[in-house]
């Protein structure tokens, strides 16, 4: 296992996502319906089987782990999870080890993420407002966020919000996230909603704010320069000149940015999707559990990688949901 993973447009693998539960304590309208039906329990991968994914992952090159859901921090027992993955960052074969994150449960967890390498978080949120915080994600309290927003920071964790640009939602709070954002000493990232579950829900045209409109808002009032700075993921960062702070943004339907993408996707019942915006993926449970030795589940893995795509299929521009998939995004992890 000392080949690295590289996919057919010779994109090194080295970022894995891993969706350790599809249950979360909220129900947010772009990402799940709100009487969700989730997988029997017996479905999801063990916290054991999990371990055993990521580190042949490891073992193949992936450098960053970062742990999504669902809300990962309401699986039970999960930072066994992460405490097993310490090792790796010890060893240091893995580089970070992060996770996103609704921040309704870090208040109870932050301390022991930190003590586990966890250096910085993304944490999802999209309104200031209680109101609409508690429209947008149907079950959330905001004072419960922002106070696990306190607890990352005081645990020594770096913060990044991110959120989701809305028309006719938080069109209205562009300068209040980033005003706060500013003086909380947090980076913020606006995403693009994106075509995900509930197909023939038109809500998603109606929803959507195209990026550079909200870019060319912000242009208004700061000096934006452009970074150079490339993960190998989504998004484009500017720093606000006056203020000093980074912006990013995910861009799937104005901007494609797929060329450099360098990572892929399990889900928590051990499928691995390569492409976000596609259907395609490869069943890693079946091998995992047909065998303990790890030449099956990497043969599984690097079949699953030389099928990775140049890219997604979302598509707004003919004003109606192209390149939707049928998947919500909790069922992939984000």
């Amino acid at each position: 296992m000392t080949a690295p993973l590289i996919d057919p447009f010779a994109r090194p693998i080295s970022y894995l996502r891993v969706s350790v539960t599809d249950r979360c304590d909220f129900r947010c309208v772009y990402c799940m319906a709100e009487n969700m039906t989730f997988l029997p329990k017996k479905e999801l991968l063990t916290l054991e089987e999990l371990d055993r994914l990521s580190t042949a992952f490891i073992q193949l090159g992936v450098q960053k782990l970062r742990i999504t859901g669902g809300e990962p921090l309401v699986r039970k027992g999960i930072m066994t999870y992460f405490e097993s993955m310490a090792r790796h960052l010890q060893s240091g074969q893995l580089k970070e080890l992060t996770l996103t994150t609704n921040g309704s449960q870090l208040r109870r967890f932050a301390r022991d993420l930190a003590e586990c390498g966890v250096r910085r978080i993304n944490v999802s949120l999209d309104t200031l407002d209680d109101k609409k915080f508690a429209d947008i994600t149907r079950w959330g309290k905001l004072p419960q966020v922002l106070d696990g927003i306190a607890a990352a920071q005081e645990a020594g964790m770096r913060v990044k919000i991110n959120a989701v640009a809305l028309k006719g939602f938080n069109e209205d709070e562009l300068f209040t996230l980033q005003e706060w954002c500013a003086a909380q000493d947090m980076d913020l990232t606006f995403i693009e909603v994106m075509p995900m579950g509930d197909l023939g829900n038109e809500d998603r045209l109606d929803q959507y704010w195209a990026l550079s409109d909200l870019r060319a808002r912000l242009a208004k009032q700061f000096t934006l320069v452009d970074l150079a700075e490339r993960t190998g993921g989504p998004a484009r960062y500017v720093r606000l000149e006056e203020t000093g702070q980074k912006i990013g943004f995910i861009t799937p339907l104005t901007h494609n940015f797929c060329e450099s993408c360098n990572r892929v996707r399990l889900t928590c019942t051990g499928e691995l999707y390569m492409c976000l915006g596609q259907e395609d993926m490869a069943d890693l449970r079946a091998p995992l559990r047909a065998s303990a030795e790890p030449s099956l589940l990497e043969e599984a893995i690097r079949a699953a990688i030389a099928r990775k795509p140049k890219g997604h299929d979302f598509d707004y521009s003919r004003q109606r949901v192209d390149g939707q998939v049928s998947r919500h995004m909790s069922h992939t992890g984000g």
